[in-house]
């Protein structure tokens, strides 16, 4: 019983990095959209 709860917790730690990494590229991405759209109002001004 012992075992499936570490293999358990193991999985489980495995899966909240795979959620982590995921949530920066998209918060990385939104970040260089806004960039980019700041630059081109900055470019017609």
């Amino acid at each position: 019983m012992k075992r499936v709860m570490i293999l358990g917790a193991v999985l489980l730690s495995l899966a909240a990095c795979e959620t982590i990494e995921g949530a920066g590229q998209d918060i990385s991405k939104a970040g260089s959209a806004i960039s980019q759209e700041s630059r081109e109002v900055q470019s017609e001004m």
